[in-house]
């Protein structure tokens, strides 16, 4: 079986090419994981095909790279503006860093919006390989009416609904195609000193020697093709699949690029949860295969499947996709031998998911429900991370962005029963002091029988920013007994637990200096009693302020909107502390800024629309900082409340 992923912004035509295509030679079978990838096995000229449709916008990239772990090669669908061009500047990124074949697929060229050769030069902005056209339109005024193939230099005509037509190279092309064809075989001879040496001494290479050559060159990655074509008027499928065909590698050479797949048995790119029918993954065989109920990643495979899910088959066999059924030990993104599971490679991991909200049952008897099943959308889900308040102790969910998040809701909501109710993270505000004070604090309790008594005498003072709680003790004579001196200590991280202000109290330190204890009435609880209330009645009179926590952020956005997004990190409190190329992925910059946490939500949100959904960012916390001015009052409320 032949695998292939089609990856490619919101409305770029992705699902139509799939669809058109997995229908050129009969009725495909499907399979849909989560609504966001759709598998469609089919048939092209008696040969087994899969294609991988990932549905566009950052949201879904996360399950871009599992799809090409299992694939052979990539087509990137592209709009056909030259504006539009940074869109794919995601899907480029990813696939050079897969190292995966891959080819272009310029697509609704019945209603172009620029020049062709405008539109690779954009697409070659985000590419560190060089891209090939491989076709030229033929124009009838100023409408596409057909292509002509650069290296077999044969005219087609598109027909409605039909195959395209063989028609003779109009004379109105034949400049134009002389010489895309010319920047083609420049391109190749590159890459072979046979073909440079035909090209300077002026002789024309033969057709089959230069498809020979393209497949070559494209299987090792060393350029990228760019075909045309209108996939809702049927127009350029055939040469797309033709080109896939004849030029992307074979199974085993695909999955031979990546030693780590050396002695596995399968890959799980992917897997879901069903109603009725519980976890499914999808496998692709490596190596031997894999056999119903046998030992794959240490434990017992269930049921194997074709893609609709309606045929066991026996045998997975080598470069054959399938589905896993009640096989719960079986995640995404690994390798799988007998024994053992090793992750897949660094650049199939997603993006940071740093969209976080918090998330609770909206019934108090679905929470151990909810947990469950939070467990196992983490376990099939590659962009979610899943987390714990630290102050409410409820679900936080960390996903891809909005849509994301709204996804697991609803798949909560349809395949779970389950009804939750969503709310922005909790700012983790903190408290400090600002000036020593000394204080005595005497605990005495008489209600019958044996009593209480502590008396302590403390000093709190302010500690360097990140030194935490820090306790000392400096009693003479005897006054507080060695044993009660740790119970002092406990009941001063007690009071810190809540400030002033209701928050956590950090970078403080406590000193116990004096104090008198009862022979008979003192004892542990009486001691971190006193140490607790002595504490808390200090504090309020050594200068308490609110801190805010800062954080770190690593931007990942192309080189054209960089511009916009200083203006938009001062807007948000933040500061700028530099930017520059990203030596790894072309037209891309990574910008560095601190902000505060509790502009963490609007930062998404401003980053997804000032960069057109390209953009991402990697937060970590930096340092609590004074806090200007006063607390936001949502969460003002939520201390009070608690």
């Amino acid at each position: 079986m032949r695998v292939f992923t089609v990856l490619g912004p919101t409305q770029s035509g992705k699902s139509t090419l799939v669809e058109a295509i997995s229908r050129l030679d009969g009725r495909p079978t499907t399979f849909d994981v989560s609504g966001t990838v759709h598998l469609h096995g089919f048939s092209y000229l008696g040969e087994p095909w899969c294609a991988i449709d990932v549905d566009g916008g950052g949201d879904c990239l996360a399950y871009g790279g599992p799809a090409m772990a299992i694939s052979d090669a990539a087509v990137v669908v592209v709009p056909p503006d030259p504006d539009t061009a940074v869109l794919c500047a995601p899907y480029l990124r990813l696939v050079e860093e897969a190292g995966i074949p891959c080819f272009l697929f310029i697509n609704r060229m019945d209603h172009p919006n620029g020049r062709i050769r405008d539109i690779i030069a954009g697409m070659q902005t985000y590419c560190t390989h060089h891209i090939a056209l491989r076709q030229v339109p033929i124009r009838d005024g100023d409408q596409i009416v057909g292509a002509v193939d650069l290296i077999s230099e044969r005219a087609w005509k598109y027909q409605e609904g039909q195959p395209s037509a063989l028609i003779e190279l109009p004379q109105a092309v034949e400049e134009r195609e002389q010489e895309a064809r010319a920047e083609l075989l420049e391109t190749l001879s590159d890459f072979d000193d046979n073909l440079l040496e035909q090209l300077i001494e002026d002789k024309q290479p033969p057709s089959a020697e230069i498809y020979d050559l393209a497949a070559q060159v494209l299987q090792n990655h060393q350029l990228i093709p760019a075909c045309l074509g209108a996939a809702s008027h049927g127009n350029g499928l055939t040469r797309l699949m033709k080109a896939l065909r004849h030029e992307a590698p074979e199974f085993d050479i695909a999955a031979g690029r990546d030693e780590a797949e050396e002695g596995a048995r399968a890959i799980a790119g992917f897997a879901d949860v069903k109603k009725h029918i519980g976890k499914i993954t999808v496998l692709r065989g490596l190596g031997k295969g894999v056999q119903a109920h046998e030992a794959l990643g240490g434990e017992t495979v269930g049921s194997l499947t074709t893609l609709d899910a309606k045929t066991q088959i026996p045998t997975l066999e080598a470069g054959q996709i399938g589905l896993a059924v009640k096989s719960d030990h079986l995640n995404p993104g690994f390798l799988y031998d007998s024994k053992s599971a090793t992750p897949l490679p660094e650049w199939a991991s997603p993006h940071p998911s740093g969209h976080r909200q918090s998330v609770s049952p909206a019934h108090e008897r679905d929470d151990v429900r909810l947990s469950n099943a939070l467990a196992r959308l983490g376990e099939i889900d590659p962009g979610l991370q899943v987390g714990h308040a630290e102050g409410s102790g409820h679900a936080v969910l960390g996903t891809q962005g909005p849509q994301h998040m709204r996804r697991l809701v609803a798949k909560l909501d349809e395949d779970f029963g389950i009804e939750v109710q969503t709310e922005p993270v909790e700012t983790a505000y903190r408290e400090t002091i600002q000036k020593p004070i000394e204080h005595r604090h005497r605990h005495r309790k008489q209600s019958g029988g044996a009593g209480q008594f502590a008396d302590v005498v403390i000093s709190v003072e302010p500690m360097p920013r990140g030194a935490g709680f820090q306790f000392d003790e400096v009693v003479k004579g005897g006054a507080v007994p060695k044993n009660y001196i740790p119970a002092v200590e406990h009941g001063a991280e007690d009071a810190l637990v809540e400030g002033p202000e209701g928050f956590p109290v950090v970078d403080v330190k406590v000193t116990l200096k004096d104090g008198k204890h009862h022979a008979v009435d003192s004892s542990d609880y009486a001691f971190r009693t006193a140490g607790k209330n002595a504490v808390r009645e200090a504090l309020p009179e050594a200068k308490p302020v609110v801190l805010q926590p800062i954080l770190h952020a690593e931007i990942h956005l192309p080189s054209v909107y960089v511009g916009d997004l200083v203006p938009t990190i001062s807007s948000l409190q933040g500061q700028v502390l530099g930017f520059e190329g990203n030596p790894n992925a072309s037209g891309w910059e990574i910008f560095n800024a601190l902000l505060p946490a509790v502009a963490e939500d609007e930062l998404h949100r401003t980053l997804a629309s000032a960069t057109r959904g390209t953009g991402w960012v990697k937060l970590n916390f930096d340092h609590y900082e004074e806090l200007r001015g006063q607390v936001p009052k949502s969460a003002r409320e939520k201390v009070e409340s608690a």
